[in-house]
């Protein structure tokens, strides 16, 4: 069998012995990211998620496995997730040629947007992640649950208006000094210099200091591609992957970052109608007041406001995969901001 891209023969080999999956017959490359590798693998016991963690932190192998036991726990608890087999000592992550690795059982799903949930999915939608937070609280802080390494430690200080000036004076600065401009370099600085603007109209309505949020363990990365549905109907979340970034932080954000993801349309509007679904059954679910969904909107609208790293992805790392993203998300703020009072009360009424 020929080793996969990033994954000599001889580390699969390995890996695949030491949980006991059998002998492989072939690996293939299924995603690509900053946090993690992921392939597809079947061998003469089945098919498997293989996932190659690149954080090379000397603390991660025991993050990762506080992260497993908190999935297996959630498993145990009825919530749709795929924790990870155990080697043969016991342990959920195998480390080989310095490579920290976990074997998942492979699911049979796809992801879906919020343009393809109808209302009732959608409400379905923000009740899950609404018991994922409540069941999170339960599993990880019940007794003999300690929190464990890496966490977060709630809401960070909201973004400096005077640092994102300057940023996107950098920004610009690499836009104008290419020798040869495209498109996106003209939409680029385009959106960079009204998003200047904007920001100058509204640098007043920086969060206030010392207002902490309602914090609680949070998956970190709650968004379509983290989120398998079944192939067939009732198509219904299958499982929740991806628990890189479990930490405490404040919840109600992440339920607003998650809906203006799924609920983003491609020409940089929100679908009001669908959030005003999600969002009731986040709030029932997870028992959050409209005044926490409130202030949750405003920070996460605020940094929405201050943010770049798409631009910063492309202009400082010349890494372009997230291109295709950047055109609905700038708009998004524009929107976003003109229409403000009605995208808070689609989360709040």
């Amino acid at each position: 069998m020929q080793s996969s891209p990033h994954l000599p023969g001889t580390t699969l080999t390995t890996l695949v012995r030491r949980f006991g999956a059998g002998e492989p017959l072939s690996c293939e490359p299924v995603a690509q990211g900053l946090l993690n590798r992921g392939y597809r693998l079947s061998t003469t016991r089945g098919r498997f998620f293989l996932k190659h963690h690149l954080d090379g932190d000397p603390g991660a192998p025991a993050r990762i496995e506080h992260q497993h036991r908190v999935t297996e726990r959630l498993g145990d608890v009825g919530l749709p997730v795929v924790p990870p087999f155990r080697d043969t000592a016991g342990r959920t992550v195998a480390v080989v040629a310095g490579g920290c690795y976990a074997l998942h059982p492979w699911v049979d799903g796809r992801h879906r947007d919020g343009g393809e949930l109808s209302r009732a999915q959608s409400r379905r939608l923000g009740a899950l992640l609404g018991l994922v937070h409540v069941r999170l609280g339960q599993v990880i802080t019940g007794p003999g649950h300690a929190a464990g390494p890496g966490t977060g430690h709630g809401a960070e200080p909201s973004a400096d208006p005077e640092a994102t000036f300057a940023l996107i004076g950098e920004l610009l600065a690499r836009i104008r000094a290419r020798p040869r401009r495209d498109c996106f370099d003209e939409l680029a600085e385009h959106r960079l210099r009204e998003r200047r603007a904007l920001l100058r109209r509204h640098a007043h309505r920086r969060p206030p200091a010392g207002a902490e949020p309602v914090a609680g363990w949070v998956h970190g990365d709650f968004h379509p591609l983290n989120l398998l549905y079944r192939n067939r109907e009732p198509a219904e979340p299958v499982a929740i992957v991806d628990w890189d970034r479990l930490a405490v932080q404040p919840r109600a954000e992440e339920a607003v970052r998650a809906a203006a993801i799924f609920f983003l349309r491609p020409d940089g509007t929100l679908d009001l109608a669908k959030i005003r679904a999600y969002a009731a059954a986040y709030r029932a679910a997870a028992g959050a007041g409209a005044d926490e969904m409130a202030a949750a909107v405003h920070r996460v609208w605020w940094e929405r406001l201050n943010d770049f790293w798409m631009l910063r992805w492309r202009y400082r790392l010349r890494d372009r995969r997230t291109d295709p993203q950047f055109p609905a998300a700038a708009a998004l703020v524009v929107w976003w901001t003109d229409r403000y009072p009605s995208v808070r009360d689609a989360f709040c009424l």
